[in-house]
């Protein structure tokens, strides 16, 4: 892009690229947390489910061999109590386990018989009923009055009793809850700061682009010598920068060999043409007849015409293939346009075709004064050609959006239908025509050759309508 069109309304890819990255990498933490906190849960089940085993074993041991008397159920609670304080995942300020842990001992027919932990054992009993606890394998189950479900294992001894060990999951899901909140914090924090550094990374390459895009956009336009920025980095920018530059180095070479045979050419042709006017013009000056004389100076306007031609075809074919030499200067065109019709106002009024020109303030452009001069007179002689009497040429010159603009409008007979479509092409021209069809062909070519552009059509009540923007100085 251009310095003109780098504005700060324009939209940077560097957006785009970083939104997409950031939506990846948002997406792929989310993952790494949802597996990371299956993960944590696992593990934190594994370490629970295996101090519930190991202490259903210890209880079921203590059990069996402690005697059934009176002492039975204080020795057996005791131990019970004493496995609760070495519960996994316990905060260090719970000084009471009770409601974390219960003990219960069942007959075979489901009598409780030992119960050890808060409330009673009868809404313990039923969950585990309903739940259908398997020995040697612990499980969840939920029990009324509690909001946190208990993960409990059972084990059967000698005398057809069954021990179930229960665990409430609070501080399991406690764990898991602090964690999730530690990532619901911190992951806006990590999507920013992705965010950020794949912005400042992408921007910082695609301003490497983008003065390379600026530097390539101006040359051609101003100078065919100039290089786009390079770098010393091996990457693909510095590549992309290397490529360009080597690519613009046989441009500009087959640009100056296109040069060369151009000049060559005119030079060969101008010459002789040169030698033939001299010679003719010399045979004026001996006496001759009036028939003689008029035929000579016939052939003098025809060579004038042929080299007119030549020079015109020239032009246009550099300026088609964006080859035409500029020699830039600061131009006054509202100056410029009124001194060109100063000079053509008495041709136009021998002819009996008025011209006005309106334009409210001084318009400056950066521009080859030769060229823009031919290409005005182009377009008068146009005029003159092809309209009738008693017709008015009305020219406006304004400016808008950083250009000049200049239409050109006229009453007469406009542009033949067959034309229009390739008014701008060489050697088109209407039936009528007496011209070589390179008039408007020209006018295209200066006006791309500065960067501008042109339209043509006829206008609604008749006559041609021709807008042609220059970029402003």
């Amino acid at each position: 892009m251009s310095s003109e069109t780098a504005k700060p309304g324009m939209r940077s890819a560097a957006w785009r690229i970083s939104l997409w990255a950031t939506l990846a990498f948002a997406c792929g933490t989310m993952l790494v947390f949802v597996f990371l906190h299956r993960f944590v849960a696992d593990d934190i089940q594994r370490r629970s489910d295996a101090w519930l085993s190991g202490e259903v074993e210890v209880l079921g041991d203590v059990a069996e061999q402690t005697p059934r008397n009176a002492l039975y159920d204080r020795v057996v609670g005791e131990i019970a109590e004493l496995a609760s304080k070495e519960i996994p995942n316990k905060l260090l300020s719970e000084t009471s386990s009770n409601n974390s842990v219960f003990f219960l001992q069942t007959s075979g027919n489901g009598t409780p018989i030992l119960w050890v932990g808060a409330g009673t054992a009868a809404p313990f009993l039923r969950a585990i009923q309903k739940a259908g606890v398997p020995e040697n394998r612990p499980a969840d189950i939920r029990v009324e009055g509690f909001t946190v479900p208990f993960r409990v294992a059972s084990i059967r001894i000698q005398d057809g009793s069954l021990i179930y060990l229960g665990l409430s999951e609070r501080d399991e899901l406690r764990v898991l809850r602090k964690l999730r909140i530690r990532f619901i914090l911190l992951w806006p924090l990590l999507v920013l700061l992705g965010f950020a550094i794949v912005f400042f990374t992408t921007r910082r390459m695609l301003n490497r682009v983008q003065r390379i895009t600026e530097a390539a956009s101006h040359i051609g336009h101003s100078d065919l010598t100039a290089r786009v920025p390079s770098s010393a980095r091996n990457d693909e920018v510095g590549h992309l920068s290397r490529t360009l530059n080597h690519m613009l180095d046989r441009i500009e070479s087959s640009m100056h060999q296109l040069h060369t045979i151009t000049d060559s050419l005119a030079h060969d042709l101008r010459s002789p043409l040169t030698a033939i006017r001299g010679k003719l013009e010399m045979s004026l000056s001996a006496p001759t007849h009036g028939e003689q004389a008029e035929a000579v100076v016939a052939a003098i306007e025809e060579l004038d015409r042929l080299t007119e031609f030549l020079n015109t075809s020239l032009d246009v074919a550099e300026g088609k293939a964006d080859a035409l030499r500029l020699s830039r200067s600061d131009i006054q065109l509202d100056e410029l346009l009124k001194v060109m019709i100063d000079l053509y106002e008495p041709s136009m009024s021998e002819k009996d075709v008025r011209v006005s020109l309106r334009c409210s303030a001084p318009i400056r452009i950066h521009a080859d004064a030769a060229l823009i001069h031919r290409m005005i007179a182009n377009l008068f002689d146009n005029e003159l050609k092809h309209l009738p009497a008693h017709c008015t040429v009305t020219l406006q010159l304004e400016s808008r959006k950083g250009a000049a603009w200049l239409t050109l409008e006229d009453d007469g007979p406009g542009f033949a239908p067959e034309v229009i479509p390739h008014m701008f092409e060489r050697r088109v021209k209407g039936r009528k025509s007496s011209g070589h069809g390179l008039g408007l062909a020209f006018v295209e070519a200066v006006v791309r050759a500065h960067g501008g552009t042109v339209a043509g059509s006829n206008r609604e009540s008749g006559g041609a309508h021709i807008t042609l923007s220059l970029p402003l100085s």
